[in-house]
């Protein structure tokens, strides 16, 4: 059985996100998505989520490519991921091209285009520019 993961916070999940974990779930039998943590989001990317980490967690685990969902809570994680969990496959949009060429001495390192004129920072700051508007956290 060949496994992928990929990595991502996937809030406010959209058509985007869903186009990923498709292309990414068929490079494999077996399709992992370390969720990043919101204490990780909030400490190491400066991400605030919309959408509860546990939220997110339970709209991933409703798709049917998605096979597992774990927690990403550093940035460290990943090669222990990888071996733990003998992954195949690494699997991440292109616009972090070359950022995880290191993973390549323990799995296949692949970087899948983006859908284009989408993205959850793009519809926060949509949301966020209309007259009367603001997006808070979704208890």
């Amino acid at each position: 059985m060949k496994k992928v993961i990929t990595y991502g916070t996937f809030d406010l999940f959209h058509v985007g996100h869903l186009k990923l974990l498709k292309r990414a779930k068929a490079l494999g039998d077996y399709l992992i998505v370390a969720l990043s943590t919101d204490e990780f989001n909030q400490a190491s990317k400066n991400k605030h989520t919309v959408i509860s980490y546990q939220d997110r967690k339970a709209i991933l685990e409703a798709l049917k490519v998605v096979d597992m969902v774990i927690p990403e809570t550093n940035w460290e994680q990943k090669i222990q991921d990888i071996q733990q969990l003998e992954v195949d496959t690494f699997v991440m949009g292109h616009d972090w091209e070359g950022k995880f060429d290191f993973l390549k001495d323990f799995c296949e390192v692949v970087y899948l285009p983006r859908t284009a004129a989408i993205s959850s920072s793009e519809l926060k700051n949509h949301i966020s520019s209309q007259p009367n508007t603001k997006y808070e956290r979704i208890a």
